[in-house]
């Protein structure tokens, strides 16, 4: 927690000099006391507690007074409310590798239904995006709320060639932050990505940086954001096969977590999946886990692994569920001013039952 105008915390040494003013209170009380012969007489009708109790109204007063000077220096704490609204972009593999039978009916159909089942019960303020990849990488459909419209991108999906993991996540972080000004041209089609430098395979954009901007542009961008600190959206990854072409997912992942956006990466299919019958051959079709676990790591999101509709199902779900809220710092005056408020009532409550006044 911290405090908006934390000079008023300066006010807190007016408690201590309160105490003291109410000990000197008491004391000087006591000497205009009547004197009574014996006290014998006077302890029983007060009670066993009484020495003890008639402090109580007072120190609730005092805690309130204290909980008063800490909100008049605005406090704000993380804590976790639901978000404003959310931007999600889901990258889904459909490469060939997704017509295994493994998961039945077969990897993509199942996708398809589980994402589907995931869009229909987001709720209103999170938008979607869908990208797909193969053997290259697009944008499907752009950032939305009509859930009618997502739903009909991923029923068009096509399969493809190849498996260009890192290009579906950079076209992804792409539509996520589109202020970043990737150069996905350069990125997607004669370069490699490495560390955040492109390498491009001969010419005279050699050693330009992932994001293209002006000096004082790229000196403000190369600053990295905390991981997973990025709270407007995320990426959810989900592929079933090795990457075959494009930029490395891992490398792509640490630019991710410089910008704090995390990346939740599914795995889809079993260890054993194969395609039957793809042009007169089968081919095994194994799922790079390790490589998904990384990227989710490196960026400080989950990894999840589905092996039939049902587990993939139910990790949509846990997204969904995790997506609803979000943990931003929040002003807390107003509540610790209800708390004082609450304090003091039950001060005057105690102080009218016990003492009638």
């Amino acid at each position: 927690m911290h405090f908006i105008w934390p000079e008023v915390l300066w006010l807190l040494l007016l408690i201590p000099l309160l105490v003291v003013g109410y000990i000197w209170a008491l004391r000087r009380k006591r000497t205009l006391a009547v004197h009574y012969p014996s006290l014998d007489l006077i302890r029983p009708a007060l009670g066993p507690g009484h020495r003890i109790r008639r402090h109580i109204p007072p120190a609730l007063l005092l805690c309130a007074f204290s909980l008063v000077l800490l909100g008049a220096a605005r406090p704000s704490a993380r804590v976790t409310l639901p978000a404003d609204y959310l931007t999600l972009v889901l990258a889904m593999d459909v490469s060939r590798s997704m017509l295994a039978e493994d998961v039945p009916p077969s990897r993509i159909v199942a996708a398809q239904q589980a994402a589907k089942s995931f869009l229909q019960e987001l709720p209103t303020h999170v938008r979607v995006a869908v990208v797909s990849f193969a053997g290259n990488a697009q944008l499907v459909q752009g950032v939305t709320d009509q859930k009618d419209v997502l739903l009909a991108a991923i029923d068009s999906f096509q399969l493809q060639r190849g498996t260009a993991t890192g290009s579906g996540l950079l076209v992804a972080l792409n539509t996520l932050l589109p202020e970043s000004a990737i150069d996905l041209e350069t990125m997607l089609y004669g370069a490699e990505f490495k560390s955040g430098i492109l390498s491009p395979q001969g010419g005279a954009a050699a050693g330009r940086s992932l994001d293209q901007r002006s000096a004082p542009e790229a000196s403000e961008v190369a600053k990295p954001a905390p991981v997973g600190s990025y709270t407007a959206g995320a990426v959810i990854l989900l592929s079933d096969g090795r990457r075959t072409t494009g930029p490395d997912p891992v490398e792509v992942a640490k630019w991710a977590a410089s910008k704090g956006v995390r990346v939740y990466t599914v795995a889809f299919g079993t260890p054993n999946g194969f395609i039957p019958g793809l042009e007169g051959f089968s081919f095994y079709a194994r799922v790079d886990e390790e490589a998904l676990q990384k990227v989710a790591e490196t960026t400080g999101a989950e990894f999840f692994r589905a092996t039939n509709a049902t587990d993939l199902a139910s990790i949509y779900q846990h997204l969904s569920s995790k997506f609803t809220l979000e943990r931003r710092d929040t002003e807390i005056t107003a509540l610790l001013a209800a708390a004082a408020a609450i304090l003091v009532l039950l001060a005057l409550g105690l102080s009218m039952r016990w003492y009638r006044r």
